[in-house]
């Protein structure tokens, strides 16, 4: 077995994707083999350049593949107002190096990784779960080949699209219902745990000082949710790779979680139900509360190193 976790990573790039990213390539603890691309924060074409602009940007060989240009069954539905039109504005970035793009789907690219794979590996989520979804209904026989499903997405409290809708799950109501059904190990960092790992202007100011990635994730943060950052901004993808990287920042419960697909006004919305009123066996091992703190130290740890280990960086 690796001493490496090996990992996919499926995102839709997206300033906190750019920054979850950061956190995972100059890890030695994590082996990501293979970054997807979907719709999401924008709109497919512009996730994947943001995907190849950042490994531009920091000078690394990871392959890259296009994946879903819309939800199963919905209309698109992206976050510009938040990401910027380009989804990551704030930092102007170099043209990217398209030759790292695979000619395959991001559902064969994946399938095919995790079918040369000597071990399990690790299926990040940091987007809508349309991919996640597609390899399930296309590759069943990739289900044993998938050690677990670690996803941002959903909440156990409020939303942040709908009243009780996180975006991720909003976005592809469908397809989560796939991934939570599936009975794959799934680990859910909900939008409440994101309420709690936050980067405040003072944390921001530390950033821009460690290096030309901590220069470039400040330029993206003062662009992140406009005059957000005073209040503090939520880090809400990097939550999943903390939780790789260092668990025991994280209070987990285990609990049932089921999709909300039809509701008038509860569509997308995750029932994360603690008490047992579903009469159902848990399915997911959700974050319930991050060690604030912490998660501060180890973000600012991982932009640091990516000056050790990058000649750009």
């Amino acid at each position: 077995m690796s001493a490496r976790t090996p990992i996919i990573i499926d995102t839709d790039p997206g300033i906190d994707d750019a920054i979850a990213l950061a956190m995972a390539l100059f890890d030695d603890r994590l082996d990501v083999r293979l970054i997807t691309t979907a719709a999401g924060n924008v709109d497919v074409a512009k996730t994947t350049d943001n995907a190849l602009k950042l490994l531009e940007f920091w000078g690394l060989d990871v392959p890259v593949a296009v994946g879903a240009a819309r939800p199963l069954v919905r209309e698109p539905q992206y976050e510009t107002a938040v990401h910027g039109v380009s989804g990551m504005e704030g930092y102007a970035f170099p043209a990217p190096d398209r030759s790292q793009l695979l000619p395959e789907t991001a559902v064969e690219a994946m399938h095919r990784q995790l079918q040369a794979s000597a071990e399990p590996v690790t299926i990040v989520c940091l987007a809508p779960m349309t991919n996640l979804a597609l390899l399930l209904r296309e590759h069943p026989e990739d289900q044993d080949r998938i050690a677990r499903v670690v996803f941002m997405g959903g909440s156990t409290q409020r939303g942040n699209k709908g009243v009780l809708s996180e975006f991720n799950v909003h976005a592809d109501p469908e397809a989560a219902d796939i991934v939570l059904r599936s009975g794959l190990p799934l680990v859910m960092l909900p939008l409440d745990a994101g309420w709690r790992a936050l980067v405040y202007p003072e944390d921001s100011a530390r950033i821009r000082e460690l290096n030309e990635t901590g220069a470039m994730i400040h330029g993206l943060l003062s662009r992140y949710r406009g005059i957000g950052l005073r209040n503090g901004l939520k880090m809400y993808d990097g939550c999943a790779i903390a939780y790789l990287l260092e668990p025991n920042l994280f209070t987990m419960q285990e609990a049932p979680v089921v999709v909300e697909l039809d509701g008038k006004y509860t569509s997308g919305a995750t029932l994360v139900d603690f008490r047992g009123y579903l009469g159902i066996d848990a399915n997911v091992s959700v974050a319930t509360d991050v060690d604030a703190s912490g998660f501060t130290e180890l973000l600012l740890n991982r932009i640091d190193a990516c000056r050790r280990e990058s000649g750009v960086g």
